[in-house]
């Protein structure tokens, strides 16, 4: 028996990190694909007319179905009934499915068809969505947004799916084994895929010399066309494993209503969730305008055409940069021998230095923000590792919630004085980006541990479905409200680069304000419950 065992999948390193691998890489090229168009934010407006609002809107758009229509809800009862195979490949086919909507709305195929047409002439008023005013459209919205609105609501839908399912994939595939190193590697490539979206949606973009957005969706569309590939490699893999190993699925608790009157009751659980809300609103909607905020604040000089900065290879080299920093510092975290750990992080800081000074020399914003995710990566084992052993949850998330505001009120009021400062201003946006990173990484590994502290233990799945779901509204809202708020603050603008941001990044700055009291008073219910968080 015990031979048997030692045979599984499941025992053998190479093929669990290679199950590991697949649902990452999966998670990978959905992040990609989630900001795809929020480094040509600009080029929308010149080449589709979507202003701030419609921009906004269409961005909104994605997590519309999980919030209104419950279907976060349905996604966890789907994993629960048809199990994790099933659920990954039906995943990976909805995202690839709204991708390829969402590309058609933005080709120049779409525009003048009788689709066009006929979204143009619908859709304009919606019954009780309008009156509730929670609409995912409106009257004037271009007829490419709201068909690439439905696209990427379809995606979304796909997206949370998927989520949900390779958290207990990697549960399945590690149990008993480095699951924490497992769980904070998916995270970390995962986060990857934003900077990789940052470098490559422009570039695809302006290939050639000649603009085309439906380029860069389509180089989404491929990659999720990879990702389902992979989500039906695994499906054969986990299949395998469980003949081996004799087990049925294991598949998660359902989301049971009479669940709901424990959890909404429970002080400490609203406290989370809320903060839970107030911090991803002032994140994830910010990085889909962050590029164009960064093109409004800071002093771009024009790359000759004939320069090596302005070459297709640059994108190549400095993408190659990237990751090298990011393995560099994330192996670091996991060397025993000092002179080795030594070695990675200065090979680690070296490649950065080398990395943000091409984004310099490109002139490009989506390459400065490119850099957003990179320090989160180093220190999120570290972080993970200090929580294990000496806990301090609600004191770091107090924490991140300080860095936050700092960040974005330093956005508003301290980067825009650099305007015509070629260096100075974007020394101070790497410097302040790198900083709402690490509190991107800082608040989320103090966070989701927190829960199962909070509400008892039979409840657990459906308290982390009811926190998604309101976690889904922050991440509708909030994309709307800024391009609506760009609008109302910049009117007659018609420069995609000389909007004031200063308006957006204090609503964003006051959510981080809201959550650093929510923290304290998180700090206040654990000293009096002895829930044990710090």
């Amino acid at each position: 028996m015990t031979q048997a065992i030692q045979k599984t999948l499941r025992d053998s390193a190479a093929m669990r990190w290679t199950a590991l691998l697949l649902l990452a890489l999966a998670m990978f090229c959905s992040y990609i694909f989630m900001d795809i168009l929020s480094p040509i934010k600009d080029l929308m407006l010149e080449t589709r007319g979507w202003d701030s609002t419609a921009f906004g809107t269409m961005q909104g758009s994605e997590v519309f179905l999980n919030v209104f229509v419950f279907f976060l809800i349905f996604a966890g009862i789907i994993l629960d009934k048809m199990g994790v195979r099933f659920t990954a490949v039906l995943s990976g086919a909805v995202m690839f499915i709204g991708a390829c909507i969402k590309w058609y709305a933005v080709t120049d195929a779409f525009a003048g068809s009788g689709l066009e047409t006929w979204f143009t002439n619908n859709l304009n008023y919606i019954p009780l969505f309008d009156e509730l005013g929670v609409s995912p459209f409106y009257e004037g919205m271009p007829a490419s947004a709201k068909f690439a609105a439905v696209g990427f609501m379809i995606f979304g839908c796909g997206c949370e799916m998927a989520g949900i399912t390779v958290s207990r994939g990697i549960v399945k595939w590690f149990k008993g084994h480095e699951m924490a190193l497992a769980m904070g590697s998916e995270m970390a490539l995962a986060r990857l895929g934003v900077a990789t979206c940052m470098i490559f949606s422009p570039f695809f973009a302006k290939l050639g010399g000649v603009v085309s957005v439906s380029r860069s969706v389509a180089f989404g569309v491929v990659l999720l066309m990879i990702a389902l590939i992979m989500f039906i490699v695994y499906f054969f893999m986990d299949k395998r494993l469980d003949a081996q190993t004799g087990e049925a699925e294991e598949k998660d608790d359902p989301f049971k209503i009479r669940d709901l009157g424990q959890i909404l009751t429970s002080g400490g659980f609203w406290l989370v969730a809320l903060l839970c809300v107030l911090y991803y609103s002032a994140i994830f909607p910010f990085q889909k305008y962050a590029v164009n905020m960064l093109q409004c604040n800071l002093t771009f000089t024009e790359v000759p055409s004939d320069s090596f900065w302005a070459s297709p290879t640059v994108t190549i080299v400095q993408y190659v940069i990237m990751l090298v920093v990011a393995a560099a510092a994330f192996a670091s975290n996991f060397m025993k021998n000092k002179s080795a750990k030594y070695t990675l992080l200065v090979i680690a800081i070296g490649a950065l230095i080398v990395f943000c000074y091409m984004g310099y020399m490109r002139q490009s914003a989506e390459s400065i923000f490119a850099v957003f995710p990179l320090l989160a990566v180093g220190i999120t084992p570290i972080l993970g590792n200090y929580l294990d052993k000496h806990g301090k949850a609600a004191t770091m998330l107090v924490l991140g919630s300080l860095l936050l505001i700092a960040c974005h009120l330093t956005f508003a009021f301290i980067l825009p004085q650099f305007k015509g400062d070629n260096v100075g201003g974007v020394v101070v946006a790497y410097l302040t980006i790198l900083v709402l990173g690490a509190s991107f990484s800082l608040v989320p590994a103090s966070l989701w541990p927190s829960v199962p502290k909070l509400v008892d233990a039979k409840v657990i799945g459906s308290a982390y479905a009811v926190i998604f779901w309101i976690q889904n509204i922050g991440l509708w809202l909030f994309p709307l409200l800024i391009g609506k708020v760009l609008d109302k603050t910049n009117p007659g603008v018609t420069d995609p680069t000389q909007y004031d941001y200063t308006a957006p990044l204090v609503m964003l700055a006051c959510l981080g304000v809201a959550a650093f009291a929510l923290g304290l008073m998180l700090k206040a219910w654990d000293k009096k419950k002895g829930l044990g968080l710090d």
